[in-house]
């Protein structure tokens, strides 16, 4: 199936670029000059990804996720001409999956989208399998989250690392594997936005009545707390 991309910046000629190259690596595109364009185009078209540039006019990418994530987790790449890290990492802390900065190969940029896109799709799951721990269920193959029965909305990144926790709940896993399950073995990420995701996974179990779900061991890495 085609997958649909919605890519929002007010710098034409980056829009055009990002076209092609999602065009030829055979996505339908569709495109938006600033804020409030994403939005409408949003609501209207409910595309599998979106790309959004940090600085845009009349309302910016990470306010645009903010209001997108009322309602979706629908998988959002963030653009920007800064390569601040406030930047980076607050906008994996208000549900962005992953952070490109320009200028940019449109190479990765498309590497990049096809990743998350898979990572969100998941991997093929008997539609039955539910993984437990503790109050805790994962059902794979519907993408579903809930903690005591109540629903936890997670990102597609957010996801495949509470899937990979809750696959071994005994086991410690280190930022680098949790980053080639997260990104890939090929994309290489700092160990802040790994610790970025982690934060945000704990900040919205807590708010489901589970403060301490992942457990941090200083040096080594990150595992599920025994419940």
């Amino acid at each position: 199936m085609t997958k649909h991309i919605l890519v929002a910046d007010d710098d034409q000629h980056i829009l055009e670029i990002i076209s092609f190259a999602l065009g030829k690596a055979g996505m339908r595109v569709t495109l938006a000059r600033d804020g409030r364009q994403a939005l409408e185009a949003f609501a209207a078209r409910r595309p599998d990804l979106m790309v959004l540039d940090i600085n845009m006019p009349e309302m910016d990418g990470l306010e645009v996720c903010r209001v997108i994530r009322r309602t979706s987790d629908v998988p959002i790449l963030f653009l920007s001409s800064r390569d601040e890290e406030i930047d980076r990492v607050l906008g994996l802390e208000i549900g962005g999956d992953d952070y490109v900065t320009k200028p940019f190969s449109p190479r990765e940029l498309v590497a990049r989208v096809g990743v998350i896109l898979k990572r969100s799709m998941g991997k093929a799951a008997p539609e039955q399998e539910v993984l437990r721990h503790g109050p805790l269920e994962v059902c794979p193959a519907r993408r579903t989250v809930t903690w005591d029965t109540r629903p936890v909305r997670l990102t597609a990144t957010e996801f495949a690392i509470l899937e990979m926790l809750i696959r071994q709940p005994g086991r410690v896993f280190s930022r680098d594997t949790i980053m080639d399950v997260a990104y890939g073995p090929e994309t290489v990420v700092s160990d802040r936005t790994i610790d970025s995701h982690i934060r945000h996974i704990r900040r919205k179990f807590a708010d489901a009545g589970s403060p301490g779900l992942i457990e941090t061991l200083h040096g080594v890495g990150y595992t599920l707390t025994r419940v």
